[in-house]
């Protein structure tokens, strides 16, 4: 299995290709890799996503059949199911890097945010309990003054969205905690843009490289 640093490198390129439309893989999806797949699997990347429509990983990311083990939940919200998600594709197939991939107007986080300032009357007790995941990374932004700018508001909601999911799967996990300490599992926190195709990975990523809206940043 290759190293965190070079999947996410590998990630990355992809994109790049995606961004482009360079994509070229046919033998990523052909039968004969369908074929290769039927007795095992070594995706090189767990990605924690949002179900948008969107932002399909895959496509993303510009990978095949295999190449990565993605689950994807409203608001890249991290519960118990999906960090047992997490832990189950670290310690089975030995996968040494994860990304919590939010995205540049991601519905969950507009609806937390509508919700915080006009309750609904009739919200489902399902449809509540994402709303309630994402309720604490926007909570302090509305009383801050970006308050007053929507656009911008949204923007730093879905990172610190994207940086508080990080840091639940690094610290409240002991299997990921052990794998951190001893095996190399890496987990950092990305954005998609919406608007330009591009990841952006901005949180437990190197300085070099790093977003204008790091973690640290958010957190002020």
């Amino acid at each position: 299995m290759i190293s965190a640093q070079a999947a996410l490198e590998r990630l990355t390129e992809g994109n790049r290709r995606f961004v482009a439309s360079t994509r070229d893989h046919p033998s990523a999806v052909s039968a004969a890799r369908r074929v290769e797949l039927v007795s095992e699997q070594q995706p090189f990347a767990i990605v924690l996503g949002c179900s948008d429509a969107r932002v399909p990983a895959e496509l993303v990311f510009d990978q095949g059949l295999g190449d990565l083990f993605v689950i994807r939940v409203a608001g890249n919200i991290v519960a118990p199911s999906q960090i047992g998600s997490v832990e189950f594709a670290a310690s089975r197939f030995g996968t040494r890097l994860v990304v919590v991939l939010g995205h540049s107007q991601c519905g969950a986080i507009l609806a937390t945010i509508e919700e915080l300032q006009r309750p609904a009357e009739n919200q489902s007790r399902n449809l509540r309990s994402i709303v309630d995941r994402v309720r604490p990374s926007v909570e302090g932004l509305l009383k801050s003054e970006l308050a007053k700018e929507m656009p911008a508001l949204v923007r730093h909601a879905v990172r610190f969205n994207v940086s508080v999911a990080a840091s639940h799967l690094r610290y409240g996990s002991e299997i990921l905690e052990q794998l951190i300490r001893s095996e190399g599992l890496r987990i950092v926190g990305a954005e998609y843009s919406l608007e330009t195709g591009e990841v952006e990975f901005f949180d437990g990523v190197d300085s070099v490289g790093a977003g204008p809206l790091g973690a640290d940043e958010i957190a002020r």
